[in-house]
């Protein structure tokens, strides 16, 4: 298939396709449970995949060690050292000695091979199970642009992820944010696009004014954000193929913010702020029918659907302090879901639904938490001067968040951590980063 999802025009990165079967295979030993409480990280290799023509050669063994990023980066997988290595693999179609890979303790490999021909590159992998001496699921071929090579790396570590986890990957998406600069009092702020991993970062607005809380399209065709352009914060609707942007809705006397889109891709919510009072409203981007959810003295933002479309989960402090809700998504009653110490915010449902992701402030600290959709089994990840916004991978098992750094000259990052807690790490970014958003995987 040719990709035409709009990011991909947004960055040029046309003709991707994918050929060969996914086929899995029998039996196979090589195996992450992610649910484990203790997960040892499995020993794999990757050696350079074989630049097979001319010119090949430096993309070849850049996949390579992207493929590694991506899949060591998780803290599921520990890559052993190529000077460890008994054998080498000189040719993709080279006979594979399981036993000198057995020897050095691998227990998955992954081979490749890399043809260029102008702006046309073509990538193939096989993962093979080398404790059992097999492969692990059939070989998978990728063409495209030059320009598209990392996402290549990315799909073939997001199978290799797959087949060996069993669950979905997320190295081929892409997280909008607010790229910040200058001192702490006086921030300037754009909105920027980049790879999960911080790679290809592109820029979408400049910095004339605040711009806050971008979000993807189920799609990816559009970003809806909100701005201070006019003075006072409005919600707009930005069109990643051209990058035209115009305000949702526009209601005078009126401030709106903290905008999401529904899994439809058709219905917005947001929360509308008039005469002092904030309240969540939807409004249907196809055909402008605004509708109003919530009638109450307090202020309830920060609106989240489940995946199914269903409900919305928010942040309210009708009880007298910020707490999390969940109500039908045609409005109605809402039910109290937070139950602890402390103050809740911005909670976001996963796009597994099985849990519910939110910012807590409790004895002067700040964290990242996990609940079930019925307010059990709460956990929290992190912990630090500063965390907030948390926003989901597509596969529902990391989150990317918002952390500040102390005093008057502390700075805006993005860090993720597993689901579980476990490998929290900084995100690359070009300078300080806030607001992020996860998009879905690519085509």
């Amino acid at each position: 298939m040719t990709a035409r999802h709009p990011l991909c025009r947004l960055l040029g990165l046309i003709g991707l396709c994918l050929t060969l079967g996914l086929a899995g295979t029998a039996n196979a030993k090589v195996k992450i449970t992610l649910d484990d409480p203790v997960i040892e990280p499995l020993p794999y290799a990757v050696p350079d995949f074989i630049g097979e023509n001319a010119g090949s050669s430096q993309m070849a063994h850049d996949i390579a060690r992207v493929v590694a990023d991506d899949l060591t980066g998780t803290g599921l997988f520990r890559e052993i050292p190529a000077s460890a290595y008994i054998s080498q693999v000189s040719s993709f179609d080279a006979k594979i000695a399981y036993s000198d890979w057995q020897a050095i303790n691998a227990q998955a490999l992954i081979t490749g091979a890399v043809q260029v021909a102008g702006d046309k590159v073509v990538v193939k992998f096989r993962l093979f199970d080398v404790a059992a001496g097999q492969p692990l699921g059939d070989g998978l071929q990728f063409a495209g642009s030059a320009k598209a090579w990392r996402r290549m790396a990315h799909k073939v570590a997001d199978a290799a992820y797959s087949r060996i986890t069993g669950e979905g990957g997320y190295f081929d998406s892409r997280v909008v944010f607010v790229s910040e600069s200058g001192p702490k009092d006086a921030r300037q702020k754009r909105l920027a696009v980049m790879d999960y991993d911080g790679a290809n970062v592109q820029y979408l607005t400049d910095s004339k004014s605040i711009v806050l809380a971008p979000r993807f399209s189920p799609s990816g065709d559009r970003i809806i954000f909100t701005s201070y352009a006019s003075g006072t914060p409005r919600v707009y609707v930005m069109n990643t193929a051209n990058l035209s942007t115009k305000v949702l809705d526009e209601q005078p006397g009126s401030m709106t913010f903290a905008p999401r889109f529904a899994p439809d891709g058709h219905t917005v919510v947001f929360s509308l702020d008039k005469d002092g009072n904030s309240d969540l409203y939807t409004l249907n981007v196809d055909t402008g029918a605004l509708k109003q959810l919530t009638d109450s003295p307090s202020i309830e933002t920060a609106p989240s659907f489940s995946p199914d479309g269903s409900q919305i989960v928010f942040e309210s402090d009708r009880s007298g302090v910020q707490q999390i809700y969940i109500m039908p998504a045609s409005g109605g009653e809402a039910t109290r879901l937070s139950s602890g110490k402390g103050k809740y915010a911005t909670p976001v449902w996963s796009p597994r639904g099985d849990l519910i992701a939110f910012t807590k402030i409790a004895d002067g600290r700040f964290y990242i938490g996990v609940i079930r959709p019925d307010g059990t089994e709460e956990r929290l990840l992190t912990a630090s001067f500063h965390d907030e916004g948390p926003t989901w991978a597509p596969n529902g098992r990391v989150i990317m968040f918002t952390r500040e750094s102390e005093g008057a000259a502390g700075t805006a990052s993005l860090y993720s951590v597993d689901v579980s807690g476990r490998n929290l790490h900084q995100v690359n970014t070009p300078g300080s980063a806030s607001d992020p958003f996860w998009s879905s995987l690519l085509p």
